[in-house]
């Protein structure tokens, strides 16, 4: 691959919020201020972390970018509506996000509402669509895929990972217990981006789609506990999110767990058990390589 790795995540995220600008309803549409709300949250911040993991697992199956954009967009929606409830007052009640202000805060608390309820219920509608320039057997991936990002999303991926992180607070847990939790709170839906994106393209053998699970799980969780190093150790402006809140709400982390170096060694652990789950695929998952390093290294 001759493009740079920075050129080529730059490429997607703009890509990618493209596609959400033409998916999402127009500000102007009626309700005006629900639709304002959800372009509010979904455009113009964000890493776009499982959109490029979408993108990157397409690389090794061929996907067009065409069959990408509804994969990424539909996994995104799903992560961004996660983040408006997450940051309610019912929830972790958090006032910024992405550099600014939360939802609920820049609108109010029942549309904060109502922006998840309608980001979900778009992420299903935007899978539901004809794929274009998808393989083959379009369909029937279709309602796979449909299936792969409602179980992540429900009450055995987030939301039931969320429940747990909830019950769980001031609360020891074991390492088999919080890393149960974070495989299903955020690990997921990261799960879901890759096999998502792979389902866009060529179908695998069955030892290939094994080995990306494989990676899939192990990044999830890899996000998951750099997450958590981070939030004691980067500041609010680094992070464009409330810096320190797990400590302050007396939350199970794996720095809490494992302490700080402890967490890192198990970061550095899980970083190289991804990237050796790359192996049967040689340069085909040179994106995904590229992407487990950044998310093992990121800052913010």
């Amino acid at each position: 691959m001759s493009q740079a790795f920075p050129e080529w995540m730059a490429e997607v995220q703009a890509r990618t919020e493209a596609a959400l600008a033409r998916y999402l309803p127009v500000a102007e549409s009626i309700p005006a201020r629900l639709h304002q709300a959800m372009r509010y949250s979904t455009l113009g911040g964000g890493k776009r972390v499982r959109p490029l993991l979408a993108f990157a697992a397409g690389e090794i199956t061929g996907a067009l970018p065409e069959a990408l954009d509804a994969a990424a967009c539909a996994v995104e929606c799903i992560h961004v509506y996660s983040l408006v409830h997450d940051d309610m007052p019912c929830m972790d009640d958090d006032v910024l996000r992405r550099g600014r202000a939360t939802c609920h805060v820049e609108y109010d608390e029942p549309t904060a509402l109502l922006v998840g309820d309608s980001l979900q219920s778009l992420a299903f509608d935007i899978l539901s669509r004809p794929l274009r320039c998808g393989p083959a057997d379009a369909p029937t991936r279709q309602i796979e895929m449909v299936r792969v990002l409602a179980r992540a999303s429900g009450s055995c991926g987030m939301a039931g990972g969320q429940a747990i992180d909830l019950a769980s607070v001031g609360k020891p847990l074991s390492q088999p217990e919080l890393e149960l939790m974070h495989a299903l709170k955020t690990g997921a839906l990261i799960r879901a981006a890759v096999l998502l994106g792979a389902l866009c393209g060529k179908a695998m053998p069955e030892a290939e789609h094994d080995a990306l699970d494989r990676f899939a799980k192990r990044a999830g969780l890899l996000f998951q506990v750099v997450d958590d190093i981070l939030d004691c150790t980067a500041s609010t402006a680094t992070l464009g999110k409330t810096a320190g809140k797990d400590a302050a709400a007396d939350k199970p982390t794996y720095v809490s767990l494992l302490g700080l170096e402890g967490a890192q060694r198990f970061a550095g652990e899980l970083e190289s058990e991804a990237m050796a789950s790359l192996a049967p695929f040689g340069a085909r998952s040179q994106r995904l390589a590229e992407l487990a390093a950044f998310i093992a290294h990121r800052k913010f």
